[in-house]
């Protein structure tokens, strides 16, 4: 598979990862064939890139740390929870902590995985789709840093439900009074006896900063909780991978971007397992190297996120091409100059 902007998407290619709707109900099967109609949609709901499926990297995996069957349920649950949040409804604890226990089984099986966000997005699934990121994506790295069980769930709750405060936020709230999001979802989650009290602290924090700039209350890394250290790592980088910061930039953009952070919004020490835990250039992405050439990232190594495997394909016509890998792990001259997009 490849993974292309919709812009590039033809009609007559073959779908190559499924898009789902908010309620985490199937909208595009993979494997369907796109038509006009389909592509046309698909840019009209707010999807900007595609899995398609390629003749040429049809051995390619796309090595995703979660199942499709939880993801669907993550997205379904969010979406319910949501909006009994939004509507005043009392919201079941319950089922948040059974989702979570499905997504450390399938983080916990996966541990070797590096993670890759590129679950296709509309404009009606993007919050929870960003929800479920911010989720994977802190218990990876937590795990990465040696919390247990117990810890992990905490982690994994207080990130999934990092932004449920935004849920009927009123408009034009002061970022510093108590209807901050942030605020508001702290009072939601507290009330909740099912969960430990650091998972509303996660909410709480997880726009502090450890220089002390960040929101509500400004305080410094030593009073910032380590969950929302992680968390807060987790959203900016997720945010800034999908434009919810401003304009969407590539994996490896954000993470340059971020490690300019380190000491100021974001902890190093955060950030250095942060770098171990994120697919720089994820799996189907087309690159140019060094040496001029143009290939597709097919393989990833567990440790070394920004040193893939290419395959690139060499000759002068159709009919006399040799298709080659380069390893980056083991041609330490050769680097990846650009991401064709």
């Amino acid at each position: 598979m490849k993974y292309v902007n919709v812009e590039s998407v033809e009609a007559g290619e073959i779908l190559g990862k499924t898009v789902y709707s908010s309620n985490g109900t199937v909208l595009l099967s993979a494997g369907v064939q796109l038509t006009v109609f389909m592509v046309n949609t698909l840019k009209r709901i707010g999807v900007t890139t595609l899995y398609i499926q390629d003749e040429a990297y049809k051995d390619v995996e796309i090595e995703d740390i979660l199942d499709e069957a939880t993801k669907r349920a993550i997205i379904n649950d969010m979406s319910v929870t949501l909006e009994a949040v939004r509507s005043g409804k009392e919201w079941s604890p319950k089922k948040v902590s059974l989702s979570i226990d499905k997504l450390l089984n399938d983080v916990l099986n996966g541990r070797e995985l590096l993670v890759q966000l590129t679950d296709i997005r509309t404009k009606d699934n993007a919050q929870y789709v960003h929800a479920m990121n911010v989720c994977l994506l802190s218990s990876v790295i937590g795990l990465n840093m040696g919390l247990n069980y117990n810890q992990l769930k905490d982690l994994a709750v207080g990130a999934l439900l990092h932004d449920i405060g935004k849920v009927g936020e009123p408009s034009g709230s002061s970022a510093t009074s108590k209807l901050h999001h942030t605020w508001r979802g702290f009072e939601v989650i507290k009330n909740k006896r099912e969960f430990s009290l650091l998972v509303a602290h996660t909410a709480l924090q997880h726009h502090e900063h450890v220089d002390g700039s960040g929101i509500p209350r400004g305080i410094t890394g030593k009073d910032i909780h380590l969950f929302a250290k992680i968390v807060s790592a987790a959203n900016i980088y997720d945010n800034l991978i999908n434009g919810l910061s401003g304009n969407s930039l590539l994996p490896h953009e954000a993470c340059e971007e971020m490690m300019a952070m380190s000491g100021t919004k974001l902890d190093r020490d955060i950030l250095i397992e942060f770098n171990k835990s994120v697919s720089v250039y994820p799996n189907g992405t087309a690159v140019r190297l060094s040496t001029k050439e143009t290939g597709v990232i097919v393989r990833q190594h567990r440790g070394l996120p920004g040193r893939p495997v290419i395959r690139i394909a060499r000759g002068s016509t159709r009919f006399s091409l040799d298709v080659v890998e380069v390893d980056l792990a083991k041609q330490t001259t050769v680097f990846i100059e650009g991401v064709l997009t």
